[in-house]
């Protein structure tokens, strides 16, 4: 949550759906990211009053065929810690170099209200994935997640680096730009 607020437009206050726990779970299963955030809006939006956003976000190797992809949260299992994703990742790359390293991010964010979508947006970015962590920042694969243009991974950049150059950054500022043009 404190990753959304940083992203949120000035006079745009966020909040969790109260008791999130407590709701009937939404089953993410789609094959893109834009369908299970617009799936998880939907289904929270006919539950909760007001406006309901959710993202989906993961990490897409074209070299591995486009894994982790949507499932990158459960790559190396339901329960598996951020290491162990990595650590998949990364032997499932060992023999591959150059270009064959390229990776992107990718996060969509879907806005709905009354089980009625009103936005989807999604971006990107790009960087390669490095045979070794770098940075104790971020979260997810970042430590493996180079950013060619300031020559760091993403665990290496300030939470404001971050933020300006992220897949999420970019998506949440269309989001809002999306959101401002409802208003």
């Amino acid at each position: 949550m404190a990753e959304a607020d940083a992203l949120a437009s000035p006079g745009v206050d966020l909040a969790l759906v109260p008791a999130f726990a407590s709701l009937p779970a939404f089953e993410e299963k789609a094959p893109t990211f834009a369908e299970n955030a617009a799936g998880k809006a939907l289904h929270y939006s006919r539950i909760e009053k007001g406006l309901i956003f959710a993202d989906d976000s993961g990490l897409v190797v074209p070299a591995l065929g486009g894994a982790p992809g949507v499932v990158s949260a459960r790559y190396a299992g339901v329960d598996a810690t951020n290491s162990q994703r990595i650590d998949k990742l990364l032997k499932e790359m060992r023999d591959l170099a150059g270009e064959k390293r390229a990776a992107h991010f990718i996060c969509a964010i879907a806005l709905a209200r009354q089980g009625r979508a009103l936005a989807v947006v999604t971006d990107r970015v790009e960087g390669e994935i490095l045979a070794e962590t770098r940075g104790t920042g971020g979260f997810g694969y970042d430590p493996v997640f180079y950013f060619r243009p300031l020559k760091k991974t993403f665990a290496e950049l300030s939470a404001e680096e971050k933020n300006r150059h992220s897949h999420r950054g970019k998506a949440f500022r269309k989001l809002f730009v999306a959101l401002s043009s409802m208003l």
